[in-house]
């Protein structure tokens, strides 16, 4: 590369579960390092992440934010990341841009298992990350419990970087598990080297020792060392962890309380040297690498004033105002922090920045000035688990709606929507009801497009049980001058599930001419759009067995009325009854929910399949079952209730299945009262 970005920087993701305290550790991160000269709070929504109203509203992150600081000659651009699960698109895509990531959890036993999504995300992509366990002053078991709890959701050995000193329930220090020299923590300071706390020996010798074991695994210089009981240097013991949690293959483990900025400045120094630079990054995602400008895209906003943003990663060569990326003259280039736009004249390779303008561009594509320079991976887009039908308040809107849910849609790529075949509803698909909420205060406040919104119908269809034959229908009619004649005889029968529509003519003789067939044809299926239950039949063989027709008075519109008329006498006597979409779903739970996920299954009408080990998931349960789409409403609520936020599942559907009876007359009562 012709041009590098400053030699020390990193690009880091803060990432971790809901209310573990992101926002605080990028607010602490910035008022350490300078960036900001107070620190703001989410109670009082002054802080520089999480600035939008929507997240604002309801005190969490619902996108990511990026921030750039400088600490010690080096340059941080951080992104604080949604906890939610139901906001994990975002994380994910943005985990594709950076270096290094801090996992910021809570030191409480129930949680930890909040953590396993995350840390087999970033195992998978083998992305280098620290974790930092917040609010030490809120710990409910002890610093060798959460080591050990922590471990049991990690595919990657984790090592005790610190050791914190408590005082009860009070975090008042830590001793670095490399140099084992202890420090004070002091509020609005760095800590103080004090003397080693004696009544700590034996807890730190043992995490120390364990830490140590873990680098071995990877460097037989120093498990030879450890071995003969030879005490290995600082430098080495610090190379190892550069060069392990650069190939994500150890997560160091720091304490502290983010509020209180107490962690903060050992994390920093951690991340300025150990993480891994930009260049080490780069070298490990690119195929090739010449001067040749490529980036990705990790989010695009909307933002009120300036338009489209998109918060890049460049992984090669220079971006300069106005450059032409796929196609697209670019606008400015700009570093953030949070709302805060600085504007810049270019972006080297390794940097994040926000380039305006880059319209038709969307998250996660790969831009350069030579189309299909090489393509970067990107993260599949999550499949949505909940749904709501929507509607524009005012009628005059409709005609402004397609336009922005596609922005809302490039925004925010695990939404999707679509107006059904059936239902003929416009229905908006997400990831969660709060996703679905956010998406839809955006598209209230941003593009003055206010929903209402209800439960989407169930696309019921209808069918027959018995056979009737030999159904008369006669359509005559006279009008002066020509009048209208179409006389059929139908049979009418049940087809095996999943069968669709037959028709078929016996016709001999011509008592029906050919001509007029297609209009019987018509007719029937003109019906059957519509049963008599009010859905659209299915599984219906009709045959056209006789007639008789006129040779002045009959046309195809007069067969047409006459096999309609058939149909309205026959379908009735062949016990029509009522079908239902039945799905098939792969619900993904720990072994320790699965007996609460099979109840949740089986209590929803649900028919369970079987369950085995989930692949690649050591502890988890994947349970397979068949479940009526009419019991999918709230089904990822509760499983996720159920399995502390980590459970999920894939869905598709399987077939069509006759509705209980007692469920019928309710589903059919409904519908009268609707007037369907």
């Amino acid at each position: 590369m012709s041009e590098k970005v400053k030699s020390s920087s990193r690009n880091v993701a803060i990432v971790g579960p809901y209310s573990s305290g992101k926002t605080t550790v990028l607010e602490s991160l910035l008022y350490v390092t300078g960036a900001i000269s107070r620190k703001g709070n989410i109670k009082d929504g002054n802080t520089v992440g999480d600035t939008a109203n929507e997240a604002r509203d309801r005190r969490m992150s619902v996108e990511i934010s990026a921030a750039c600081t400088e600490y010690e000659n080096t340059r941080f651009t951080f992104i604080d990341c949604p906890g939610s699960v139901e906001f994990a698109q975002e994380t994910y895509n943005a985990l594709m841009g950076i270096d290094a990531a801090i996992v910021v959890c809570e030191p409480i036993q129930e949680r930890v298992l909040t953590l396993a999504p995350l840390f087999k995300f970033l195992d998978d992509w083998e992305i280098p990350h620290i974790v930092f366990v917040n609010k030490m002053d809120r710990a409910n078991i002890h610093v060798l419990e959460t080591l050990n709890a922590l471990k049991a959701v990690s595919s990657r050995p984790l090592v005790a970087h610190q050791y914190p000193i408590m005082q009860g329930e009070k975090l008042t220090g830590f001793i670095d598990m490399v140099t084992e020299q202890a420090y004070q923590y002091h509020v609005g300071a760095a800590a103080d080297p004090i003397p080693f706390p004696p009544e700590l020996k034996a807890e730190e010798h043992q995490a120390r020792a364990e830490m140590l074991e873990a680098l071995a695994d990877f460097d037989d210089h120093l498990l030879e060392e450890l071995l003969e009981d030879i005490e290995p240097s600082q430098e080495e013991i610090f190379k190892d962890l550069k060069l392990e949690l650069g190939a994500d293959l150890v997560v160091p483990v720091f304490f502290g309380i983010a509020e209180q900025d107490y962690g903060i400045r050992p994390l920093l120094e951690a991340l300025m040297r150990e993480a891994p630079a930009p260049e080490t990054t780069i070298e490990r995602r690119l195929k090739t690498i010449d001067d040749t400008p490529l980036a990705q895209v990790i989010k695009t906003f909307y933002t009120p004033q300036g338009g489209k943003l998109s918060l890049v990663r460049v992984w090669q060569g220079t971006l300069t105002d106005g450059i032409v990326l796929n196609g697209v003259r670019a606008g400015g280039i700009y570093r953030l922090v949070g709302q805060q736009q600085q504007q810049i004249n270019k972006a080297v390779a390794g940097e994040i920045v926000a380039i305006s303008r880059l319209e038709g561009i969307t998250t996660g594509e790969t831009i350069s000035t030579i189309p299909q320079k090489q393509q970067l991976t990107k993260v599949g887009q999550l499949e949505p688990v909940f749904a709501l039908a929507i509607t524009p308040e005012k009628r005059n809107d409709e005609v402004k709606l397609s336009g922005a849910i596609s922005k809302l849609l490039e925004e925010d790529p695990s939404l999707a929507w679509e107006q059904h075949g059936d239902t003929h509803e416009i229905i908006l698909w997400g990831q969660g009801e709060i996703h679905l909420q956010v998406a839809l205060d955006r598209l209230r406040r941003k593009y003055n497009l206010p929903m209402s919104t209800h439960l989407p119908q169930i696309p019921y269809k209808e069918t027959i049980r018995k056979p009737v034959n030999s159904v008369h229908g006669r359509y005559k009619h006279q009008s002066g001058g020509h009048g209208q004649f179409g006389d059929v005889f139908l049979d009418i029968q049940p087809l095996p599930r999943g069968e669709g529509f037959d028709f078929q003519e016996t016709i001999v003789g011509g008592v029906v001419p050919k001509q007029y067939i297609p209009g019987v044809e018509m007719g029937v299926r003109e019906f059957l759009s519509h049963g008599p239950l009010g859905y659209p039949m299915v599984d219906v063989a009709v045959t056209l067995i006789n007639g008789s027709y006129h040779s002045v008075d009959s046309s195809e519109q007069a067969f047409k009325q006459a096999a309609r008329l058939a149909m309205q006498t026959g379908v009735p006597q062949a016990q029509p009854t009522l079908l239902e979409p039945i799905l098939k779903i792969d619900v993904n739970t720990p072994n320790e929910f699965t007996a609460k996920v099979l109840q949740l299954l089986s209590g929803r009408r649900g028919q369970i399949l079987g369950y085995e080990g989930r692949q690649d998931w050591p502890g988890w349960d994947q349970v397979c079952a068949y479940l009526p789409q009419a019991e999918m409403h709230n089904f990822i609520v509760e499983l996720r209730s159920l399995t502390l936020g980590v459970g999920s599942f894939h869905w598709e559907y399987n077939h069509l299945q006759e509705v209980p009876d007692k469920i019928a007359q309710r589903v059919l009562a409904i519908s009268s009262s609707n007037g369907k």
